[in-house]
């Protein structure tokens, strides 16, 4: 069985396959072929024939001649015509489709030393892949998206029809690099360890995915991708190997929160079940990292507004952990608190104005009302004087009528104290926010 691009229901051996797979799929095997639809028995049968990534049934006769059929279409951009267009696939039919693929020698594989960069992966543009389980498939130089050659000229609704829909999908673990992705449609979906080398993003929409551990690199094209919303979430990024992707062209303003911190937030898991408490403090750990990781790969990129706020979301997620950690760091817990409320823990300075106005304010009302009392009498004015002097350390003046055990010389002593430990705390933290120490 055959098409116009040559595939074959029976696969031959791809040169650019590694040399171990290459191997494997020539050895003897006493394993026959599954005459059920025996999963593992399948599975196992595949590894013996090289495919250890194929894990389902292979699909019947009258299957693979429809799929045969479909990718003899010619595609037409201007027209969106499409060879799978809005046809629903499943894990089974992108098997047999990759098995088959370039003339039957199979799928692309990624860091092959061969490797023709020239080939085309498999087509997929306008195909739909929602909620499928499309783990560890070798899906290199994928079409799933217009070319560069066509998005410039393209309308949106052109670029819309011609994009892949792989909502809710597991591409864990899947080899997506070189893959043309622009205006996919990612939302919810599972990218965690995908390899995305190369691969163009752009004005994919990610809201919601997950894309910890995945590996990209300075060629990955991620040119306006959506990175979240309100409705479908924002997306995870923890250990992401970014490798100087470009974060410049995404729109960082507009993520509120990342995936890895709105998870740690909720109470319930996806199936309605309580999280225990070491549940919930492993995912405020990972939400720590989390952002700690984007703010120094965004400031590296220069971006410092958006690395600083980032990293003051990792500072108020680290005191979460505190909390979580019970009685024994309940000490840090409040002195994290408190450096949040006088200087948001470096990046907010106007927080330490602002609590410098309320001492002085505040010892000022002080020492208005005890001089009324006890004496000497201040004015208003000479009140804040006072305690402006005294938060600086220079409240009492030698040959004044004022004497060491006077209550407003205690009192200002006591301010003297407080201005230290906030002056200290100011320069502390913002020599760590401008120094990054």
């Amino acid at each position: 069985m055959s098409n116009q691009d040559g595939n074959q229901a029976t696969p031959k051996r791809h040169r650019n396959r590694p040399a171990g797979e290459q191997n494997s799929a020539t050895q003897s095997t006493t394993l026959q072929r599954p005459l059920n639809d025996d999963k593992d028995e399948w599975k196992a049968y595949w590894n013996t024939q090289g495919q250890p990534w194929r894990t389902e049934p292979e699909i019947d006769v009258e299957r693979q001649a429809f799929l045969v059929k479909r990718r003899a279409i010619v595609p037409d951009v201007k027209k969106g015509i499409y060879r799978f267009k809005e046809m629903k696939l499943s894990r089974a039919d992108v098997e047999w489709l990759l098995a088959t693929h370039n003339g039957g020698q199979g799928p692309l594989f990624f860091g092959s030393s061969n490797r023709e960069p020239y080939l085309r992966g498999l087509d997929l543009r306008g195909a739909d892949l929602r909620y499928v389980d499309l783990h560890r498939l070798p899906l290199s130089n994928l079409r799933g998206g217009l070319s560069a050659e066509h998005w410039p000229h393209a309308t949106n609704e052109q670029r819309e029809i011609a994009a892949v829909h792989f909502e809710g999908s597991n591409l864990n673990r899947a080899v997506l690099d070189g893959a043309s992705l622009r205006s996919a449609h990612l939302e919810g979906a599972d990218l965690s360890v995908a390899r995305l080398e190369n691969a163009t993003l752009r004005g994919a929409h990610l809201e919601g995915a997950n894309l910890s551990h995945a590996f990209l690199d300075s060629l990955t094209s991620l040119n306006n991708a959506a990175l979240g919303n309100k409705e479908l979430g924002f997306v995870q990024v923890v250990d992401v190997q970014w490798n100087n992707a470009n974060l410049s062209q995404l729109n960082w303003g507009l993520v509120d929160v990342l995936g890895d911190e709105s998870k740690a937030h909720k109470r319930t898991r996806a199936t309605g079940e309580e999280k225990d408490k070491f549940t919930r403090l492993d995912e405020y750990q990972t939400a720590v990292r989390a952002n700690r990781q984007l703010a120094v790969a965004l400031q590296s990129q220069g971006l410092n507004e958006d690395a600083a706020r980032f990293a003051y979301r990792s500072q108020l997620l680290q005191r979460k952990v505190l909390l979580y950690r019970g009685f024994r760091s309940f000490g840090q817990y409040l002195f994290s608190l408190f450096l949040d409320i006088l200087t948001g823990y470096g990046y907010k300075p106007l927080r330490s104005f602002r609590a410098y106005l309320l001492v002085i304010i505040a010892f000022a009302t002080a020492y208005f009302v005890i001089g009324h009392s006890v004496g000497p009498v201040l004015s208003p004015l000479a009140s804040i004087v006072f305690s402006i002097t005294s938060f600086h350390g220079r409240g009492f003046f030698p040959g004044s009528n004022i004497s060491l055990d006077d209550p407003l010389t205690v009192l200002a002593a006591i301010e003297a104290f407080v201005g230290l430990l906030i002056e200290v705390t100011f320069i502390a933290t913002l020599t760590q926010r401008l120094f990054g120490k």
